[in-house]
């Protein structure tokens, strides 16, 4: 997750950049030939001036620049440095740019430009103005993140495993590399108890026996464990136990990083190792690409089903007494609970939560064929689906995704995640309102292993044109099903 955020952040810096260096291309050439035109006239002009014949190649100026910064280090993670350093690689960048832009057109001036000769005043300006306006943007960059960051936002909160050596290490990297947008929130002690309540700065809430009532009581996104050597022994177990809990969990190895295993990504932090062992596949540009890809989907749906829906509030509202739109907590991404919509369906409005109250716990919660509970209009909902699509509200307030694991009721998640290791993985995507289960037959009454394994390949094999499969399959596949009802 590391190595994917720095990714992103630094291809948001590229595009930018790019945007930028070409914003600068035209005011220089308006600079130029009008601001400039009476106090420093051009030589050698007959006619009106074009963009065409005398600006700067916008193309090569654009890809010259970008390579220029890449050489100079513009891209490198410095967030942990000065700004004055940042400032220094821009300016070398610059130059270097422009010089390789300007040689670049008077080389290739008789076979590309006319013969043309470029205006020497016109790429100093470009240079002068590409100056300003990067240490401007890199400059409200910066404090932009800061302002982010004290206000609470764009930081994810972590725990870390470990108050030894290793431990205080990962703390002071993370608190070093706060671009990264994770903060160390606590740390847990490698010990079984301790009588230890702070360690670098950072409150200790307990030790190894108390892991489970720790991470329940203090909620946190992902994990860091840090483990002395000696303790390696102990990593199968803790990992076992962290799987009933949804966060990611990152292994910084007390090991030389060539002799880290193979099956797991690797990646680092200041030269620090860190194993990526579980983590949300949406992150960067993946995640901004589905959140996209939700938004427009579902505001199309709304567009389309608007009349459906309409006739089937008022069909719902004469079926008998209670509410039209049926409301139950549900689990999504990282544990968080979210009030799904639903057409109601069955009578009382509060049937199924007695029959959950009724059926204690697992499966036998869940409705089967024929429950006398269900409404005649409910039945045909239930059928067709098109009880679900209140749903794509909750898709826009951004609770669920329009393709991932079907989301579970808290009850029944605390019941599988002891039986069925590895179902808290479902919690590291976005809950959804089709998904590959479900485009397979998987709904309703059916085997639990089978869900919760095609869930797990989704997650693992997770891509957008993954999603638009499934999307496209929802609509032939996804709405009439035996098993929907």
């Amino acid at each position: 997750m590391l190595r994917q955020r720095a990714r992103f952040f630094r291809t948001l810096l590229i595009v930018s950049d790019g945007l930028l260096v070409g914003a600068a291309v035209m005011a220089a050439f308006h600079v130029r030939f009008h601001l400039l035109e009476q106090s420093l006239p051009p030589r050698n002009l007959a006619g009106p001036v074009r963009y065409a014949d005398h600006g700067i190649p916008f193309v090569a100026a654009v890809a010259a620049m970008l390579l220029a910064f890449g050489w100079c280090g513009v891209y490198r993670p410095r967030r942990d440095q000065r700004f004055a350093v940042e400032l220094g690689a821009i300016l070398r960048g610059v130059l270097v740019g422009t010089a390789a832009t300007f040689g670049f057109v008077a080389f290739f001036s008789h076979a590309l430009f006319n013969g043309r000769d470029p205006s020497r005043v016109q790429y100093l300006v470009w240079a002068a103005i590409l100056v300003v306006a990067m240490m401007l943007w890199r400059g409200l960059f910066r404090t932009g993140l800061r302002m982010l960051r004290r206000r609470g936002w764009n930081l994810r909160h972590v725990a870390i495993i470990g108050t030894g050596r290793l431990g205080q290490v990962v703390s002071r990297t993370l608190a070093r590399n706060s671009w990264t947008g994770i903060s160390a929130g606590y740390f847990i002690s490698h010990h079984p108890r301790t009588g230890r309540e702070e360690c670098d700065g950072l409150p200790v809430h307990g030790g190894l026996d108390q892991l489970e009532r720790i991470l329940d009581e203090h909620e946190v996104s992902g994990v860091f464990i840090a483990l002395p050597g000696r303790m390696a022994a102990d990593l199968p177990g803790l990992l076992i136990r962290l799987a009933r809990h949804p966060v990611d969990v990152r292994i910084v190895p007390d090991i030389n990083p060539r002799h880290m295993p193979m099956n797991m990504s690797a990646s680092d932090l200041e030269g620090m190792p860190v194993l990526s062992v579980r983590e949300s596949p949406l992150t960067g540009w993946g995640g901004i690409l589905k959140r996209a890809t939700d938004l427009t989907g579902a505001v199309v749906a709304l567009a389309v089903f608007a009349v459906p829906m309409l006739v089937i509030s008022v069909l719902v509202r004469l079926s008998g007494p209670g509410p039209v739109i049926f409301r139950q907590e549900r689990m999504s991404l990282n544990g968080q609970r979210f009030r799904i919509f639903k057409f109601r369906t069955m009578a009382p409005a509060d049937a199924e939560a007695q029959a959950m109250r009724d059926a204690g716990r697992g499966t036998e919660a869940w409705t089967r064929d024929g429950d006398p509970r269900i409404t005649r209009i409910g039945r045909l909902l239930r059928r067709t689906s098109l009880d679900e699509l209140p749903q794509l509200f909750n898709v826009l307030l951004g609770e669920m995704s329009l393709v991932g694991p079907r989301p579970e009721r808290p009850e029944l998640i605390a019941c599988f995640r002891d039986d069925w290791r590895g179902y808290m993985l479902r919690q590291n995507v976005k809950a959804g309102m089709t998904g590959w289960a479900q485009v397979n037959g998987l709904r309703g009454d059916t085997s639990l292993r089978k869900r919760l394994q095609y869930d797990l390949f989704y997650i693992r094999n997770w891509s957008m044109g993954f999603d638009l499969r499934i999307l496209w399959m929802t609509v032939f596949r996804g709405f009439i099903h035996p098993n929907a009802g």
